[in-house]
This record gives structure tokens, C-alpha cells and sequence, in this order.
């Protein structure tokens, strides 16, 4: 059984496509078993329910794009030596990563544990919703080493062409998921804390299922038990590669905390109304995610193998089909966004507050088109301090003032606050742009000079 791709040969758009369809099922399945604890707890619990929930996932959500970013250091390490014909190495850097990830999984489960109530505080969560909050950020943290090692399994796989196992992995959590959704909170009552139980649960046994799957798998390498360990070259070689993308990512997730906690100190249904519409951003950001990640495990085969025009060829079709697919998509977020909302609550009052935001968002998934596509395409040139680079600036220099610009305005909306989103995409476009025209400009230097 051999699920891995060579992309340094055949057509591009068809084995891109080929690969990101996996890639976007899983991000599918991965988003709805994040949104079904909303949707459940929506529909079975209380208003301070799902604005705890929307506070804690938010918070989980942040601390699990850092965890992804630190795993783009061995999906491009491993895709790089894939594509250079180094199958040893390969084997090294995946059995390194391995405790490399066992050891930060058990750093970040400690500080969520230990400072819970401090989180908490931090992110303004509403005195309705504060205990609610507290719960589930306490019980996903216990779960945060289910968390790393899952994304670690899907780092090497992707690295090695394979986006199918991971799809799997992914179903089966999500099935036990919403059977869990369903026991804790809509027969046992549990509410938020019911909901952090099914996720760290559905966490563990995928985590289980994928160790199974890879007993059965056969791979281009040889994989010896000795190869986990501690190496310190390797190890700091992955770092370099995946601390930007972490780094850019926790600053990012938290210009996004910052959002929530501003409309934390509106009220409960504001709270709520932007916990359901981040959750279906979930959803209508998926076909660019998917584009992402499969362009950087692309783009890294194709230039482990020196075949730099090929890579630039994938990002050109990647950001065509990504579009075409956004225009769809935040069309009809845009219009019709309180029917998205309506999955995930009962209530007309966060459904409307919802539908505001979204429409925001709606104008996003153009813009993320494009600039998902760089990211990826970036991340697998090597060039992460770059997409570190941008993303912080996005955040921090577009994002968060215009939020904190928009919230005092009068007679705001939930809507001129969400446009902080796409007013930063737009920047961090142009930057990506800027920066590709440097980087043909040095390369025709280089071409003229030999």
C-alpha cells in the first residue's frame, strides 16, 4: 500500500488537483469536527454554552495553527529530501520530529492547564460565559499532546505526496466526534465541558487509527527506531523552517483573540454571533487552505529537484482555481450567510450578529484566493521568514488597529469590525507581489552573470 506522489514529473494542474481534493476533504472534515461541537452545543445547550465554547475552540484553534506551522518544518524538510533522492535523511527527520513534537505538546498542555483561569481573563470572556470558557479550555488542554502528534502524522505524509491517510485519520475522528457531541451534551448536559470531551477523546483514537495505518504503509525509506531521537542538527534544520510559520501564525491567531475579545466586551450575543461565523469561516476557507498546503508540499519536491519553473506554474494554477472557486463561495456568504449561521444556533439574535460578520468574510475568500496561494508557495521555496514576515505585519500593522478603529466608531456593526480581515489580506497580497518581483529580478541577475 503506497500512497506516495512524485510531482516532479506529468502534468502540474492535474496531479495539484489530484492532490488537494484529499487535502480539502480533510480540511472539510477537520472544520466540521471543530463545528460540531458549536452546532450541537448550539442547538442542545445555553447562549453562555456556545460563547464559551466560541471563546475556548478560538484559543485551541490558535494554539493548533501553531502547532500546524511547526509541522510545515518537517513536511518541507521531508518534501526536499524526497524530491533530492535523500530517503535516509528523510527517515532521520521524521523520527526527530517525532520528539520534537512529543515535547512541545506536553509544553503547551502544561500552560494551558496551569493558567486556564489566566487565559480566560485575558480573552475578556463574558461573566455568563466565564465558567463555561474555563472548562473547555481545561479539558482541551489535557488533550493538546493528542493535538501535536496528530499534526506531526500529517506533516510526513504530506511531505511524502500522500494526501489520503490523513483524510482518513481525520473522517474517523470526526466520526467519534459527533458521537461524543452527542452523548455529552445533547443526553449527559455537559454543555462546553461535554464538548471539549468528545474533541480530546476524538483526538486520541485518531491518533491511534493513524499509528495502525502506518504499520500497514510502505514507504520510500527505511524507518529505524533509532532515527527517534534527539538530533540536534536535524532538529534545529525543521525549527528553521517551522518557527516563522508558528510564529506568524500564533501572532495572526492572536490579532484574531483580539477581535474576539473586543466583541467579548460588547455583550454575550455579539460574542456568540462572531463563535458561530468564525466557525463557518471555517468552512468557506477551505478550498484556498487546501491550496496551501498542497502547493507547499508541490513546490518543495520541485525544488529539492531544481525545478523552480514547474513549482512557479503550480502557484499560477493553484490561485486560478482557488478564485474561481472563491467567487462562488463569497457570493453567496455574502448573501446568504444567516442560513450558514442558522447550522450552528438557534438563536435569531446571534444569527443576525453572525450574518454581519460573514459578510465581511464574504469579501475575504477573494483575497485569500490569492494569498493563500503565495503563502504555500513560499512556505515550500524555504522562504518561511518571509511568510513570518507578512503575516505579522498583516496582523499587527492592518488588522488590529483597523479593528480597534472600527469598534469606536459609532453606530458600529459586527460587519465593519470583521473588515479588519480583508483590508489586512490585501496588504500581505501586495507584500507577497512585491516580494516574487524581487526574487525574478535577483534570479535574472544570476542567469546573466553565469
Amino acid at each position: 500500500m503506497n500512497d506516495v506522489k512524485n510531482f516532479t514529473s506529468g502534468g502540474v494542474l492535474g496531479s495539484l488537483i489530484k492532490f488537494a481534493v484529499p487535502v480539502l476533504a480533510a480540511l472539510f472534515l477537520q472544520s466540521l469536527y471543530g463545528g460540531v461541537d458549536l452546532l450541537i452545543v448550539g442547538q442542545f445547550a445555553e447562549t453562555a454554552d456556545v460563547s464559551g465554547v466560541a471563546t475556548g475552540s478560538l484559543l485551541m484553534q490558535t494554539i493548533t495553527m501553531v502547532i500546524t506551522g511547526l509541522s510545515m518544518g518537517i513536511t518541507i524538510y521531508v518534501g526536499q529530501k524526497i524530491g533530492e533522492k535523500n530517503n535516509e535523511e528523510a527517515g532521520k527527520a521524521i523520527g526527530s520530529g517525532i520528539v520534537l513534537f512529543v515535547l512541545i505538546s506536553i509544553l503547551f498542555s502544561a500552560v494551558l492547564v496551569v493558567f486556564t483561569k489566566n487565559l480566560a481573563n485575558m480573552l475578556h470572556a463574558p461573566v455568563e460565559a466565564y465558567a463555561q470558557t474555563c472548562k473547555y479550555i481545561m479539558v482541551c488542554g489535557f488533550g493538546t499532546v493528542f493535538i501535536g502528534l496528530y499534526n506531526l502524522l500529517g506533516a510526513v505524509f504530506r511531505g511524502l505526496g500522500d494526501s489520503k491517510t490523513p483524510l482518513f485519520t481525520v473522517f474517523m475522528a470526526c466520526v467519534f466526534n459527533i458521537f461524543g457531541d452527542l452523548l455529552f451534551v445533547a443526553v449527559f448536559k455537559f454543555g462546553s465541558m461535554g464538548a471539549a470531551l468528545a474533541t480530546v477523546i476524538a483526538q486520541a483514537v485518531s491518533v491511534c487509527i493513524s499509528m495502525m495505518v502506518i504499520a500497514k504503509k510502505t514507504f520510500p525509506f527505511t524507518f529505524k527506531k533509532e532515527y527517534v531521537r534527539f538530533d540536534k542538527r536535524i532538529i534545529i534544520r525543521e525549527l528553521k523552517l517551522g518557527t516563522p510559520i508558528a510564529l506568524q501564525e500564533l501572532l495572526v491567531g492572536i490579532s484574531f483573540l483580539v477581535i474576539q475579545t473586543v466583541v467579548n466586551s460588547i455583550d454575550v450575543v455579539a460574542s456568540a454571533g462572531v463563535g458561530v461565523a468564525e466557525k463557518v469561516c471555517g468552512f468557506i476557507m477551505l478550498v484556498p487552505s487546501a491550496f496551501s498546503q498542497s502547493i507547499s508540499a508541490f513546490v518543495a519536491q520541485n525544488i529539492g529537484a531544481g525545478l523552480k519553473d514547474r513549482a512557479k506554474k503550480a502557484l499560477k494554477y493553484g490561485i486560478i482555481t482557488s478564485f474561481c472557486a472563491g467567487v462562488v463561495i463569497g457570493s453567496f456568504t455574502f448573501f446568504k450567510g444567516d442560513l450558514l449561521a442558522n447550522i450552528f444556533t438557534k438563536d435569531a439574535e446571534v444569527i443576525v450578529q453572525a450574518h454581519e460578520y460573514l459578510k465581511a468574510y464574504a469579501i475575504d475568500t477573494l483575497l485569500t484566493a490569492v494569498l493563500f496561494c503565495y503563502i504555500g508557495y513560499y512556505n515550500g521555496c524555504g522562504n518561511t521568514f518571509f511568510v513570518m514576515l507578512q503575516g505579522i505585519l498583516g496582523a499587527f500593522c492592518v488588522r488590529v488597529p483597523v479593528v480597534f478603529l472600527m469598534s469606536n466608531l459609532p453606530d458600529t456593526t459586527l460587519f465593519h469590525i470583521g473588515l479588519a480581515t480583508p483590508a489586512s489580506s490585501l496588504f500581505q497580497i501586495a507584500l507577497c507581489v512585491i516580494f516574487m518581483l524581487y526574487i525574478n529580478r535577483l534570479e535574472k541577475k544570476s542567469l546573466q552573470f553565469y
